[in-house]
Order: C-alpha cells, then structure tokens, then sequence
C-alpha cells in the first residue's frame, strides 16, 4: 500500500462584520479554524509481509503527490477587531434592554412620554427635543412635550408652518418621513422656511433629527425629534439602536393611550351623572369638589331643593369600580333624589327605601349612604347614614364631627333601619360631607385619616371661612399627600360643603 498524507485546507475571507461597522442586529458568521492534521489521528496501513510503511517508498514506484500548501493564517488584527465589534453588539443590547425595562415600568402617558425624550437623547447624541403625541385616529389625547425646551420655546416652534418642520411632515404622513428625517444642518439648506430658520437662530438649534411613532396595534402616533446645538446628524449605528428603541416604545405609548382614552370616557361618564351645577338656596351656600379615580368607582354626591324651601344633600359610594360601578351609582342616586322629593323630611325613611331597592334589583352590590334634610331658616339639619363617615362641622369656635347611629351599609342586611340625627348650626358655619376615597387617599389607618381630616378642617386660615369653596380646596390641599389636583390615587374622592348664613 502506498502512504500518501493528507491535508486540511481551508479557505478563510475577512469577515465581512469587520470589514463594515454594523449594528446590534447584523448576521454573525461562523468561521472554521485552520490547523494541521493530528499525528495521532492520521491513517496508517497496516503492516502486511514484513514491509514497515514508514520506510519511504521505492524510486521506481509512483512518486507521491505533492502537499497542499498551508492557508495564510488569520491576521491578528482582523481577529481583534472582531472581537471589538462583538463587544460593541453586547454593550448596544444591554442598553437598549436597560433602556427599555426603564420605560416599560412608566405608567402614566407623561412619564412615558418624557422618558422617551431623555433615552433618545442619550442614543443620537442630543441634548434637546419634543415629542408630539397626535394619534392619527383622531381620538387623541393630543399633547407636546418638550425636553430642554420651556413652553415658550415649544410656542415658538407653533408659529412655524407645519409642512416646514421634520416632525410635521411625519404628522401629515407625507412620503420620505417614514424611516426618519436628518437635517444635518439646517442653516446650509437653500429650501430652509424663513420662519424656520428665525425660530432656529432664536432657539439655538442647528441640526435635527425626527422620528415617527408608529406602532402595530394602533398606526400612526405622532413623532418625536431631537436638536443638536451644531451641525450634525447620528451615524447609521446610533440610527440603528434608536429606531429599535423607538419602536419598542411605540407600542408601550399604543398600550397606554388605550388607557388613557378609557379612563377618559369613564370620567365624562360619571361627571354627565353628577350635578352639573349646584341649586341656589337662600341661607346657604354650597360647593362641591370631586376626583375620579382611575378605575372609576362609584362615589357620587347629590344637592336638590326640596318643597318647603328646605333642601336635600347627600353624598354615597357603590361598591366595586369600572363601568358597571358607574351605572349603578346613576340608578342609585336618581332613585334617591325621587325618595327624597316624596318623604325627604324623614331621611331614615329615604335610605328605607334605597335600601329596599337596593337589595331587590341588585342583591350582589352593597352601598353606603349620608342624607340629610336642611332647612337654611332655622340652620337645623336631620340626617341619617348608612355605614358612612360621619359629618363635619367647622366653625369659629368649634370643629367637630357630627355623632350619627352607628349602621350597616345598604344591601348588607335583611331591613335596614336607623335612628336619624338633629344637628342646629351656628351662622358662618359650614358642614362637610365626603366619602371615604378621602380617608383612603391619605394612606394612613383610619384613626389617623380622620384625625388629619379634623387638623384641616380645624386650620383653615380665617379669611377664608366665608367660602365653601375656598374651605374645600383647602381641607383638600391639606388632607391629600400630593394636594387637591393628584391624580395618582386609586379612590375616588368627593367632598361637599355647605356654609349656613
């Protein structure tokens, strides 16, 4: 048998990752390493009739064939910068996913929407921007956010035409705007608006770089647009990881609008149930505050005048939240204004009757309920409640809740029935009704809710005392951690004053 060696060969090109800087997302390649065959794993004849084949060959017998000649090695250089441009792909994934675990924890359509700006910032390299939220349904919310621009700034930018700006053509859906539009520098175009560029010079801002926010589930959004300061524009790399980001973000904005739209509704929904305006009666005045939470229970409050030149105020909470919370509550309180006109001089009689109602047409939901019956001549008020927080009282010289029978809510028990109460006012004292979303907003026990609830209504400035609606706000700003307007409650909030002359 004749010996003949073998060789493996092969071929290997520069990578074409090294050759181009590419981004997060290119092809990776798999190269096979070049080496020389292992003595121990190369073939060997075996030895027949004494001929040893590791003697060379005879001359006269066929001459080998010549070996293959050894592949170039890899250049070094080569190898290291791939190594660089794996590194880079890992370091861009790790920001991207940072990036995108820090906006996936927003839930508020600001938060969202201003984390947006700062992450695109730090990827192309910019120091300001805005976003424009339009969805293109027409359904809004439509709003503006700016990052490093005050809402002068974003005005300014308002006078310019629409079809003059990068992120206004991404708003009209004109062509060339849907993988982005750079302007490098703004101030050497020749087709520059003039107004353009008088807002430019005035905002210091050279180069831009807009994007739209475009999402699967819901289209077209708005865009979002970056200015630097200099002329200049994100290399591919920068472009690359900043389309993922904003894309990703699309369809966190998408989720969130869809949010924002229904908790919308559901608030026009209770505010179309509650009293538009309160009833003018002489000898009282009356205001009312009110705060949908984001679920949308079912607290309402209530003021109607009754014969006799008397007049009803109640205030209540249905069990449960979301739209059938809503639709209840409006069937509850119009059944109540109905007892209230027919027997309201007896308020134990009135919650008779709603409780009644209650249990018959909606066994599984349960209720708490105030009304009371005043008559603004004498200041004298009757009341009876429900498993609901007592009342208070703030005056001159006192400060105090109301003691009312200690009941069960309506719908929790076979006949509901409790003994009312008689209260006499002073002149230039005022009576708070509220439901308890007040003393849960404020996140302590209920001993220390209502003891806060007594040090607000007990510290209002004096000049403001002549005002239900000052002594509202006020109890408000001072009994809610984040003040009067906070939104980031989950209960619903009402509070109704009323101020005996």
């Amino acid at each position: 048998m004749l010996d003949i060696p073998s060789r493996v060969r092969v071929h290997v090109e520069t990578p074409p990752a090294v050759q181009n800087d590419m981004g997060v997302c290119d092809v990776f390649a798999q190269y096979a390493p070049v080496r020389e065959p292992d003595a121990m794993n190369a073939p060997h004849p075996s030895k027949v009739a004494g001929i040893d084949s590791t003697v060379p060959s005879p001359a006269h017998t066929v001459a080998p064939a010549p070996a293959a000649p050894a592949a170039p090695p890899v250049p070094p250089a080569a190898g290291a910068l791939l190594q660089d441009r794996l590194a880079g792909w890992v370091s861009d994934l790790t920001t991207l996913h940072e990036l995108t675990e820090r906006l996936a924890r927003t839930d508020t359509l600001t938060d969202a929407l201003q984390e947006l700006l700062h992450a695109g910032a730090a990827l192309v390299g910019a120091r300001r921007g805005l976003v424009v939220l339009e969805p293109r349904d027409g359904l809004g919310p439509d709003t503006t956010i700016g990052l490093g621009l005050g809402r002068a700034d974003l005005g300014h930018l308002e006078t310019v035409p629409r079809s003059a700006l990068s992120y206004g053509r991404i708003l009209d859906g004109l062509p060339g705007g849907e993988d982005g539009i750079a302007q490098p520098d703004l101030f050497a175009e020749d087709g520059l608006h003039p107004r353009h560029r008088e807002v430019a010079a005035r905002l210091g801002y050279a180069a831009s770089y807009a994007l739209p926010l475009t999402a699967d589930s819901a289209g077209g959004l708005g865009a979002a647009v970056w200015l630097y300061d200099e002329p200049a524009e994100p290399v591919e790399r920068r472009r690359h990881l900043v389309r993922l980001y904003v894309r990703h973000a699309a369809e966190h904005l998408a989720r969130i609008v869809e949010v924002e739209r229904t908790r919308a509704a559901m608030a026009t929904m209770v505010d179309e149930l509650l009293p538009s305006r309160l009833p003018r009666v002489a000898g009282v005045q009356l205001a009312a505050r009110h705060r949908t939470g984001p679920r949308a229970g079912g607290d309402w409050f209530d003021a109607l005048p009754l014969p006799d030149a008397a007049l009803g105020l109640a205030v209540g909470s249905v069990s449960g939240s979301g739209p059938s919370a809503v639709a209840a509550m409006g069937r509850l309180r119009a059944s109540l204004r109905a007892y209230a006109v027919m027997e309201g001089e007896d308020p134990v009689a009135v919650l008779s009757d709603l409780e009644l109602l209650l249990r018959l047409t909606e066994p599984a939901r349960s209720a708490t309920a105030l009304f009371a019956y005043c008559e603004p001549e004498l200041r004298r008020i009757t009341l009876a409640g429900a498993g609901h927080c007592p009342p208070l009282l703030v005056g001159a010289r006192r400060t105090e809740f109301v003691e009312t029978s200690v009941s069960a809510p309506l719908g929790m028990l076979a006949c509901w029935e409790a003994p009312s109460s008689e209260l006499e006012t002073e002149a230039g004292e005022t009576v708070l009704l509220y439901t308890d979303g007040l003393l849960h907003r404020t996140g302590d026990p209920v001993d220390r809710a209502f003891a806060r609830l007594h040090a607000a209504a007990a510290g209002v400035p004096r000049a403001l005392r002549h005002d239900p609606g000052a002594i509202a706000d006020h109890v408000l700003r001072t009994v809610l951690p984040d003040g009067q307007d906070a939104t980031g409650g989950t209960e619903d909030v009402v509070l109704l004053a009323a101020r005996f002359e």
